[in-house]
């Protein structure tokens, strides 16, 4: 199997699992950008009742976050969206 293969296997039995809370570590690194966008709109729609953290590099993957936050050398560096960064930080 391709690692692109691999990776989408992994995602489909973290989904099947049906876990409260994902934790996604680059979930689409090694898929092309259209592999990314139909992986990206099926996860949209499998996220919805579940708390997802989502490890990104590509920020096009980020898209469909209701929530984000830019981490650069351990220091948050931007948010956007339902993000109350000040009651974040003092958890």
């Amino acid at each position: 199997l391709s690692g692109g293969e691999r990776q989408r296997i992994a995602l489909s039995r973290a989904f099947l699992k049906d876990a409260p809370i994902l934790i996604l570590d680059e979930p689409t690194s090694s898929v092309d950008v259209e592999t990314e966008a139909g992986i990206m709109e099926t996860m949209e729609r499998l996220m919805v009742g579940r708390t997802t953290f989502m490890i990104a590099h590509r920020l096009s993957t980020l898209e469909y976050c209701n929530a984000r936050l830019e981490i650069e050398g351990g220091v948050v560096t931007s948010a956007s969206g339902d993000v109350d960064v000040p009651a974040l930080l003092a958890s």
